[in-house]
């Protein structure tokens, strides 16, 4: 049986203040609405483009996903990784809602969770420390989310914790695309103009000898990732929330050793990019493999 290891999950509540709280929570379910994500799911994530964010469907989308968000207990991730065989998850901070400490704590619970480290632009500390501390503790990576983080992947602040961060010879995901997570009276709380790809090239340019990997492979901007950040071989993508036309492009423009299975669990499912890999790997069970674990173990410097 082919070993999968999820690249990008998180862990806790990622939107609001204390949310790392949520993790040590047991019997929690999701609320029962109608999840329009579930049906876009279902069908493999039929491409809708940029458009679905002005459609009127768009508030009941981010709704469903903030009922998702509320269900990311460790209880739940660990039950849904033994429904999807998932050998371990990479578990995204975003600090300063989920920090590090609440993922290292949670590791020390169970050594199927991979703990990412982050920087919390919220304050001011002696990043290259905390960073070179959390990586002596555990750390396999660093988590940027600039649209829910409010700091352009392309600020200075950013290339100074990357330029820390790189010593470390470990991997930066940064979340890829312009999307929506606050309901509009809250909208104080997000910068979803700093998803842009523009940016992201930007920062992966600027540090060739770090490994990034794109989260979503960009959402519904595929065609600027394959553009600007294809041609840089320090550029990797995630899979999540992605069909599997969107994927062959992918494949095509990265080659299957840049390329990582993620599913965003529990805001994406696993078992739709788990339908994605078989539907493009089509038998060739080396990609499938470079996909579902390989290229993780090898960014991640597993033994």
């Amino acid at each position: 049986m082919t070993e999968i290891i999820d690249i990008h999950t998180h862990l806790g509540d990622i939107m609001y203040e204390g949310g790392g709280g949520l993790i040590d929570e047991t019997g929690v379910k999701k609320k029962l609405m109608l999840d329009l994500i579930s049906v876009s799911e279902m069908l493999l994530h039929p491409d809708f483009g940029g458009a679905i964010y002005e459609s009127p469907l768009y508030p009941m989308i981010t709704k469903a996903s903030r009922a998702r968000n509320d269900t990311a207990t460790l209880e739940n991730m660990l039950r849904n990784m033994d429904k999807n065989e998932i050998a371990m998850s990479a578990c995204m901070p975003i600090p300063p809602y989920v920090t590090f400490d609440d993922l290292k704590r949670t590791a020390n619970k169970s050594n199927r969770i991979i703990p990412f480290t982050g920087v919390d632009f919220t304050r001011e500390y002696d990043v290259d420390a905390a960073l070179a501390q959390d990586v002596a503790d555990g750390a396999r990576g660093m988590k940027l989310h600039p649209i829910i983080q409010c700091v352009s992947l392309d600020d200075p602040k950013v290339f100074s914790a990357v330029e820390a961060f790189g010593r470390h010879n470990l991997p930066v995901l940064f979340h890829a695309g312009i999307a929506h997570y606050y309901p509009t009276d809250e909208k104080e709380k997000e910068r979803p103009e700093f998803g842009t790809i523009e940016a992201a090239g930007k920062l992966v340019k600027a540090f060739p000898k770090v490994l990034f990997i794109a989260g979503h492979a960009g959402l519904f901007q595929v065609d600027e990732v394959i553009e600007i950040l294809a041609p840089l071989k320090n550029a990797h993508v995630d899979i999540s929330i992605q069909s599997p036309k969107v994927v062959r492009k992918l494949l095509s423009a990265f080659g299957p050793e840049r390329m990582l299975f993620a599913s965003d669990w529990p805001w994406g499912c696993r078992e739709t990019p788990l339908r994605v890999v078989d539907r493009v790997c089509r038998g060739d069970e080396s990609v499938k493999r470079r996909m579902l674990s390989e290229n993780a173990r090898e960014l991640l410097n597993l033994a």
